[in-house]
């Protein structure tokens, strides 16, 4: 476990990565996806991916990129998608990294895409796996808001799972959202369509997530002191966080000494 001084660390560091973001909004994209189930996969064949999405944390534009659109535009049948996968996705992905190669000044906000289970390396080794090669994105330019946030407020913030309690915490809607067996029955299911508006809703709630931490309104589970490890600690740093509301505080613990002394006289 981690001491409180490590702790404030770890905030520092997080706080400093999203003000970057904020800084530089009109060059960031949020990105999401959705794919077959990761569990239950006795073979170890890797995770089909349905769907991406992505959108311009600034203006809001969202582009996306599906295996059912692929199939559409191509006169294909909804029915006869498993039977061409392997060709769609491919189609679907070189899509997809042709966008990141148009952007490859941007940042990237994130829930938790970091590893080849679930992420840019899972995407990644798809890609290899249809004969493809992906572009490589730095890992400078990935910011991932799951675990900033932990950082920032510690893993109590809110209860597993985190996405949709924090949603629901903060009165943001879940319609359309999928989660867990749901995702992969939809997927089972050849429900494609639904799958990839579960993805563009995944974003537009990271979005009002992140403009809610951003404006301060971001609510969460926790104490006031419990983001910094200690009360002591946290009385220290939500000054220096908060330099003109403690002058402030300061201003009027100092007016309220001098009228308690004056009222002696």
């Amino acid at each position: 476990m981690p001491s409180a001084m490590e702790r404030i660390r770890k905030r520092r560091a997080a706080i400093s990565k999203l003000e970057e973001v904020s800084r530089n909004r009109e060059t960031v994209l949020l990105v999401h996806y959705s794919c077959e189930s990761f569990y239950d996969r006795p073979e170890g064949r890797s995770p089909r991916i349905t769907s991406i999405a992505v959108r311009n944390l600034g203006n809001a534009q969202t582009t996306s990129f599906s295996i059912h659109q692929v199939a559409e535009r191509r006169g294909i049948p909804p029915g006869e998608i498993k039977t061409q996968y392997d060709v769609l996705e491919k189609a679907m992905l070189e899509e997809w990294y042709e966008h990141v190669r148009r952007h490859a000044a941007s940042r990237w906000l994130h829930w938790n895409m970091r590893d080849a289970n679930y992420g840019f390396p899972a995407i990644a080794h798809r890609f290899r796996v249809l004969q493809g090669e992906p572009v490589e994105v730095e890992d400078a330019r990935l910011f991932d808001f799951a675990k900033l946030l932990i950082d920032i407020y510690g893993p109590g913030y809110t209860s597993h799972p985190r996405f949709q309690s924090l949603s629901q915490l903060n009165h943001i809607s879940l319609k359309d959202f999928l989660a867990g067996q749901k995702e992969a029955d939809a997927f089972d299911a050849g429900d494609y369509v639904k799958l990839h508006q579960s993805t563009l809703r995944k974003l537009d709630i990271m979005s009002n997530l992140f403009n809610r931490y951003e404006d301060g309104s971001l609510k969460t589970q926790n104490k006031w002191w419990q983001p910094y490890g200690s009360r002591v600690l946290g009385a220290g740093e939500w000054c220096k966080e908060h330099p003109v509301a403690s002058l402030i505080v300061f201003a009027l613990a100092v007016s309220s000494v001098i009228l308690a002394v004056v009222s002696l006289r």
